[in-house]
């Protein structure tokens, strides 16, 4: 079965033609990165006219380097939500104007469901397993049974560990993207240099909160700042990133003991964190369970994730119509069930 993905919740447009839900059989991706550098960050206007003016081109891309026509495809899949909805706007129109025009079937996919969904490309990886999901938006732990279907565990209550990472690197004055400089320099500096608070480590909470470490860094590089003395940025980073890295090791671990899931996926941009791969890797070997963290290049947006999830539901048969749209916050429980006759965004 091969599926075309189109990918558009930020900054990357992006398309891919995934077969069977495991092998990506060509994929074309149109970064921006260079264009919201500029202003340090995402600009959503700017963001959502670059999509404009590349989706019909990046999806004509993967089909060249495919060698496929539209005869050889069984569905399209696009994310849906959640993200930016002038962004996702593109991708949805321009999946229904296809699947309008060559009478498939379109599936629309929720974002978090793509990263999970990463994890078995190239791999015989399939649910129940647990999900550890953080990225720009999103910290969350996720049970998945199958086909692949989520259950929460437990979420952030304020800001997600990427958004964190993306602000100490704006505080420390580093380029954008912030998240990896950071994870970069936390190699080099001293882990216990700077004492960053740990949140929500109860032993009954699976949920997360950052803010309050981006508060603590924040009122010590003011701090210090006020009184003329040294920072050293690595240390910071080092610093800031062993306390991030605490709670995402301690509450997988112990998502692991409760739920009775031997195997953990790490999904999302962060999962591409040094920090937290070897952390974790050396958790579960301590432990005894298994990680698995998806190719870097797949950590990501990408769109072989979302052809990679619509995999599992396209095999079941089960699709959405032409009123499909597009949402900038969508909970994962309102989607699953809108492919068995509820309507997404209802609540």
């Amino acid at each position: 079965m091969n599926i075309l993905a189109i990918e558009t919740s930020c900054d990357e447009t992006a398309a891919a033609i995934v077969a069977d839900g495991r092998r990506v059989v060509a994929e074309t991706i149109a970064s921006q990165m260079e264009i919201h550098a500029q202003f340090g960050g995402v600009v959503p206007e700017v963001a959502s006219r670059r999509h404009v003016e590349s989706v019909t081109a990046v999806v004509s891309a993967t089909f060249a380097k495919a060698g496929l026509t539209w005869s050889n495809i069984d569905a399209i899949a696009v994310t849906c939500g959640p993200g930016l909805l002038g962004a996702l706007l593109v991708g949805v129109s321009a999946a229904k104007g296809y699947a309008l025009a060559t009478g498939l079937p379109l599936i629309g996919v929720h974002h978090i469901a793509g990263h999970v969904a990463a994890s078995f490309v190239e791999t015989d990886l399939a649910p129940p397993l647990l999900a550890l999901v953080v990225s720009g938006g999103h910290t969350e732990l996720l049970a998945v049974e199958p086909p692949l279907t989520f259950r929460k565990l437990g979420g952030t209550k304020d800001d997600a560990a990427g958004e964190a990472y993306d602000k100490v690197a704006r505080l420390l004055g580093l380029p954008y993207p912030g998240g990896p400089r950071v994870d970069a320099l936390a190699a080099e500096g001293d882990p216990t240099a700077y004492a960053f608070p740990r949140s929500l480590l109860e032993e009954d909470s699976f949920d997360f909160s950052y803010s309050g470490l981006k508060s603590a860094v924040h009122n010590e590089l003011a701090k210090r700042r006020q009184r003329g003395e040294e920072i050293v940025a690595a240390d910071v980073c080092a610093s800031f990133q062993a306390a991030v890295v605490e709670v995402l090791v301690d509450k997988t671990a112990r998502a692991v003991r409760h739920t009775g899931l031997s195997t953990v996926v790490v999904a999302g941009g962060v999962a591409a964190n040094r920090g937290l791969r070897q952390a974790l890797q050396r958790r579960a070997k301590e432990d005894g369970f298994h990680v698995h963290f998806p190719p870097i290049q797949l950590c990501t947006d990408n769109a072989a994730m979302i052809g990679a999830a619509a995999y599992f539901y396209a095999a079941a048969g089960r699709a959405h119509d032409l009123s499909l749209n597009a949402y900038a916050t969508l909970p994962l429980n309102v989607w699953q069930e809108s492919f068995t006759g509820g309507e997404i965004g209802v609540r």
